[in-house]
């Protein structure tokens, strides 16, 4: 779930399918094992060692290095905020995070080294930037791009481990799942399912419903017009659409997940030539995103659904 355009774009898009695929976390080398420093005293040390897959802490991380922006909102939704001490650039939420100056793009492992952290976390393995660290003893945990919101509450779960913050994951992740179901009880009975489409960037990148955004959108009862472009899952999840298959398909919404990063908005949607056809401009029922909401897996996909299903509830 990346909206950047476009250049930027492609890589994000690139390393996303990539880590789509699969859900690891660990640290590279050996049994991923460290001892983080003396364990601190009192209830911090409580439970420790923990493992989570291949990576085990000796003590609780007092020095959190995190090179996600989702993560870096899970961090300190669970109340590990605290601990938090650098993050990457792209970590602009909650506003009480550290302003970063670290790339998640272009990692750089002797500037992460620098922040002498006890655990670093990461949602791509770019610049095999675990190698890297577990050469210079440094703990790391993946979090890939979340496929489902299994795979949110997992990573949630286990970050809450990790930090010694278990007991405030679970309940980030009940309340997740009982807002969502709640949300989900709002969507109206419908004869035919609206279409959408979704719009990464200007270039008429698009997510299928094979995606983790995507799936938000079919339990808003919402049916997707990017799908047959990548029947066969070749792209990933992630076509490029062209203008004549947008408006052919005439979906009955648009939704922008590039107001932020490209200025996309209902008035430059409506002057795109040949456009003015389309249902969601007839109907005036474009939606734009927050790009940093609608691109990330953390707790505020509740807040995205909710505008989804909101958006779409007296659909015309």
């Amino acid at each position: 779930m990346f909206t950047r355009a476009p250049r930027a774009l492609t890589a994000a898009l690139t390393a996303l399918t990539a880590a789509a695929l699969t859900f690891t976390a660990g640290c590279a080398g050996d049994d991923g094992a460290r001892t983080t420093g003396p364990a601190p005293s009192g209830s911090a040390a409580a439970g420790y060692p923990v493992t989570v897959g291949k990576l085990t802490l000796a003590a609780r991380p007092e020095k959190i290095v995190s090179l996600s922006p989702t993560a870096t909102e899970m961090l300190f939704a669970i109340g590990a905020g605290k601990q938090v001490t650098a993050v990457d650039q792209n970590s602009n939420y909650p506003p009480e995070a550290p302003k970063g100056d670290l790339s998640g793009f272009q990692p750089n492992a002797e500037a992460i080294a620098a922040k002498n952290p006890d655990l670093v976390v990461i949602s791509n393995d770019l610049n095999k930037i675990m190698d890297q660290l577990a050469q210079l003893k440094i703990p790391v945990y993946l979090a890939p791009a979340a496929v489902t919101l299994d795979d949110t509450y997992r990573q949630t779960t286990e970050l809450g481990t990790l930090t010694g913050h278990a007991a405030e994951a679970e309940g980030v992740v009940t309340k997740m799942k009982s807002d969502i179901a709640q949300i989900v009880t709002t969507v109206p009975q419908r004869s035919a399912q609206p279409t959408y489409y979704y719009e990464l960037g200007p270039e008429l990148y698009s997510a299928t419903s094979r995606t983790f955004v995507g799936s938000l959108f079919t339990m808003a009862g919402l049916a997707n017009i990017a799908d047959p472009a990548d029947a066969d899952g070749s792209k990933g999840g992630y076509p490029q659409l062209s203008e004549e298959f947008v408006v052919k398909a005439n979906p009955d919404f648009v939704f922008l997940a590039d107001t932020k990063c490209c200025g996309q908005s209902a008035a430059t949607v409506k002057a795109r030539k040949g456009w003015s056809s389309v249902a969601a401009v007839t109907k005036d029922q474009i939606v734009a995103l927050d790009d940093d909401i609608a691109s990330r897996w953390g707790p505020r996909v509740v807040d995205l659904l909710r505008t989804i299903v909101d958006s779409t509830a007296r659909a015309k």
